[in-house]
């Protein structure tokens, strides 16, 4: 990480998060973090973000996150990125755009936006009609 900059900590806890690195990513977030994966998934801090994002990720293989367009002002960080996993079938993609706050450098707020119909279909597409 390069100092408090908020776009250097959203980057590096992205790239840290695309290698399934946990640990790492984790210590760049606040102890109060609040995370929102989808509308009926909040989570908080550290401890909340691996338990969420963990099972998820266990099938996976490897990651790529590619950000598109980065926006930043004060301690606010959007992302507009496509999230590339990959699985034992092949690799499946879902636009996602990334809300950040940072706060005496650690994020304290993170949310994610997506559409959930564009996961399960690239899941049917990999897996079967029964995926």
């Amino acid at each position: 990480m390069t100092g408090n900059d908020p776009t250097d900590i959203v980057e590096t806890f992205m790239a840290a998060m695309e290698k399934m690195d946990f640990d790492s990513a984790l210590q760049l977030v606040a102890d109060d973090l609040v995370y929102i994966n989808s509308p009926n998934t909040v989570s908080h801090g550290p401890a909340g973000v691996r338990e969420t994002l963990e099972p998820f990720f266990a099938p996976i293989e490897e990651n790529e996150f590619r950000i598109l367009r980065i926006v930043s002002e004060a301690g606010r960080v959007v992302t507009e990125r496509l999230d590339r996993h990959r699985v034992a079938q092949g690799w499946f993609e879902l636009p996602v755009t990334g809300v950040f706050e940072v706060h005496d450098g650690k994020i304290s707020y993170w949310r994610e936006y997506f559409d959930m119909q564009t996961i399960q279909q690239a899941m049917q597409q990999l897996m079967g009609a029964d995926a």
